[in-house]
């Protein structure tokens, strides 16, 4: 039988794996199948908390799929985002089962996402990333990525929504700061591009533009996928244009 560690063992490679393809290989499958042999593990053990961890990372992997298609203009299947969706209701339901609270977080957040970036209906969206960012909040411990996240998202409420460029920026910031402290560079490049957007709404155009043409350099650096080069010379682009 798999031991408690192994299963964390397997999530962290399977997180590893998500974070691979999600910014450089666009190639899922490796951090599926690891993350299913996790969920596996979990079922054997009897793990309600590590089995709502695997369901919550397959949720992740599935939006990443989706907008991996939606970036590259190609359609979603309404029957895909449905299939994400009951991803992180069932991991949801499950942290609730093993009276994790904490824990809860990342489905929350995860389906703030469904709604906010896959159905655009941001009330709908809004009670998960309150509910996810309040959590986040209170939890000094919680996963440095996920609050980075959360706060994006938020971020991008205020900034194209409910237009608060002074609350984007103090969000997206926020964002950045965590994904630096984390420390993957993988990771940096799109927070200093949803930095930069909000601080060209808030009449900040040359810290824009510095932050937008960092971006481009540590995108490279990194070897990102050329969707994020593309996006960040393409907001660059846009900036530089702004009177």
């Amino acid at each position: 039988m798999a031991t408690e560690q192994s299963i964390r063992d397997l999530l962290a490679a399977g997180d590893e794996a998500l974070a691979e393809a999600g910014y450089r290989t666009g190639d899922f499958a490796a951090a599926r199948e690891i993350i299913e042999q996790a969920q596996a593990a979990a079922d054997e053990a009897g793990d309600p908390g590590s089995q709502a961890q695997a369901l919550g990372s397959l949720g992740m992997v599935a939006h990443y799929e989706n907008i991996i298609k939606l970036t590259s203009g190609s359609a979603i299947d309404s029957a895909d985002i449905e299939a994400e969706e009951k991803l992180f209701r069932t991991a949801l339901a499950r942290w609730q089962d093993a009276g994790e609270p904490a824990g809860t977080a990342q489905p929350l957040f995860g389906l703030g996402l469904v709604f906010q970036v896959l159905r655009e209906d941001w009330m709908t969206a809004m009670p998960y990333f309150w509910q996810a960012l309040g959590l986040v909040s209170a939890h000094a411990d919680a996963d440095l990525y996920l609050r980075s996240e959360v706060h994006r998202h938020v971020g991008f409420y205020f900034l194209r929504e409910d237009v608060q460029p002074s609350e984007a920026v103090r969000h997206l910031q926020l964002s950045l700061d965590l994904r630096e402290e984390l420390g993957d560079a993988r990771r940096i490049p799109a927070a200093l591009i949803a930095l930069a957007e909000a601080e060209l709404a808030a009449g900040e155009r040359d810290l824009a533009i510095e932050l937008l043409q960092r971006a481009i350099a540590d995108a490279r650096a990194a070897e990102l996928m050329p969707l994020w080069i593309e996006r960040a010379e393409r907001t660059l682009r846009d900036a530089e244009a702004a009177p």
